[in-house]
């Protein structure tokens, strides 16, 4: 029975490029000459340094700039609040939105239940398997997924027949 996989997950080899370019863009500027901007990568967040309120929104500009080159959904990063850490440095939490929601999931089986389509949708974990009997049906459900859910950046594998 074909199936694949709904994930949410940005590609980590894009996202690391994005981080390095970004951190040798902000050590070549001439406004963060002598300053302590950067952009740290840890598990599933980063971190954002800079030496006050304007370079931290700087930085973070440079990182979106950086992520749109590479192709990389914006909608992966939450930008939590801002910390102080000595002085007036600043901190930033920015928080990778890896795997579906339990609230995104149950959506995600509605819409596929409610489009009448041929299809099955069953939520394990953070991921949602979609289970159909052809292939064409599957590919009609990506495209319903894509035009229905926005507000989550969704990624599709494991597309087997």
């Amino acid at each position: 029975m074909p199936t694949f996989d709904v994930v949410c997950k940005p590609d980590f080899v894009e996202l690391r490029n994005a981080i390095d370019q970004a951190n040798k863009e902000i050590s070549n500027r001439f406004d963060f000459k002598g300053s302590d901007a950067r952009i740290e990568l840890n598990d599933e967040s980063l971190w954002v340094y800079a030496d006050d309120d304007f370079k931290l929104n700087q930085v973070a500009d440079v990182l979106r700039t950086k992520f749109a080159k590479r192709n990389i959904d914006m909608r992966y990063l939450t930008f939590d609040k801002k910390e102080k850490i000595s002085g007036d440095k600043l901190k930033q939490l920015v928080l990778l939105k890896t795997g579906v929601d339990k609230e995104v999931a149950k959506t995600i089986a509605k819409v596929i239940k409610n489009s009448k389509m041929k299809v099955q949708a069953s939520i394990q974990g953070d991921t949602v398997r979609v289970q159909g009997g052809k292939r064409d049906d599957l590919q009609a459900a990506i495209a319903l997924l894509k035009s229905e859910i926005k507000d989550t950046p969704l990624d599709f594998e494991n597309f087997r027949d």
